[in-house]
């Protein structure tokens, strides 16, 4: 696939006979999730996939990321899953090139995948900060390479940052440095691809009950403690000026804003989904 391949949205002037809707519209594009076997990355994809595009299904967990992408095509939606490893950079870049191959462009990137680890920063191993790391910056950069090697102009890549780059939380250095990391090199990436066509943002989601979070409610035997998991939500909740906590949702919209015709002359920038519990 050659850059340039299709003629850039970025460069097209918006009608203003347009209905406002069809901005959002993805009909037509091809898009990459990872992560997209559970919470954002899962809900991201099924969104993106109802605004028309053909979606891309990557996650580690094979099975699982298999049985969104059938979930989304008995839907009407247009999807297909990959296992992938974001920490191997051969497998990102051959499983990015083969999609972008196999449909002659490549639309849209998702770095959603991500993981968490919970030790003091004096506690925390070595193993652990470079698992983390591994996944959470280092595979997002090297989806954000991979991609910018593919798209032509009017590509768009979305990282997932989170809140906690506003706010420092104890016991999540790793997490933390990582998140920190994905906003500068969002920031970096939006620079360097601007002039090629690409817009490059990111997206810090604020608490939201995802399979990371829920472990804060579930025993050991992974069972939700109900009286725990209210008390949970209702601290995190208090966070907010609205008084609620964030659903995968909230997150995968505005990604579809992102990724769509609406934010044309959107770029190196954080959207933060938290509910107002952090302002720049």
């Amino acid at each position: 696939m050659t850059r340039g391949s299709h003629k850039a949205h970025i460069d097209r002037i918006p009608d203003p006979q347009q209905r406002p809707l069809d901005s959002f519209g993805l009909g037509g594009r091809v898009a990459i999730v990872t992560g997209a076997g559970s919470g954002i990355g899962e809900q991201t994809a099924r969104v993106l996939a109802g605004a028309g595009a053909h979606v891309v299904c990557a996650d580690i967990n094979g099975e699982r990321v298999s049985d969104v992408a059938a979930s989304i095509k008995a839907n009407g939606g247009s999807a297909e899953s990959r296992h992938l490893d974001v920490t191997n950079a051969a497998a990102v870049e051959q499983a990015v090139r083969s999609v972008a191959d196999a449909n002659g462009r490549l639309d849209v990137m998702c770095n959603v995948a991500g993981i968490m680890a919970e030790r003091s920063a004096l506690d925390v191993t070595e193993e652990e900060l470079d698992r983390v790391l591994a996944v959470n910056l280092k595979g997002v950069f090297f989806g954000c390479q991979a991609a910018g090697r593919v798209m032509g102009r009017g590509g768009v890549i979305v990282n997932m940052a989170s809140s906690i780059i506003d706010r420092p939380s104890p016991r999540r250095i790793a997490y933390a440095m990582s998140k920190g990391g994905v906003v500068q090199l969002t920031r970096v990436l939006a620079v360097e691809m601007g002039e090629r066509g690409i817009r490059v943002n990111a997206v810090a989601p604020g608490w939201v009950v995802t399979g990371i979070t829920r472990r804060l409610f579930t025993n050991q035997v992974g069972e939700v403690d109900e009286q725990r998991r209210d008390r949970v939500i209702a601290d995190k909740a208090a966070a907010s000026p609205l008084g609620s906590v964030g659903d995968p949702l909230d997150t995968a919209y505005a990604v579809l804003y992102l990724v769509s015709d609406a934010a044309r002359f959107v770029t190196g920038q954080v959207l933060r989904t938290n509910g107002g519990a952090t302002m720049a």
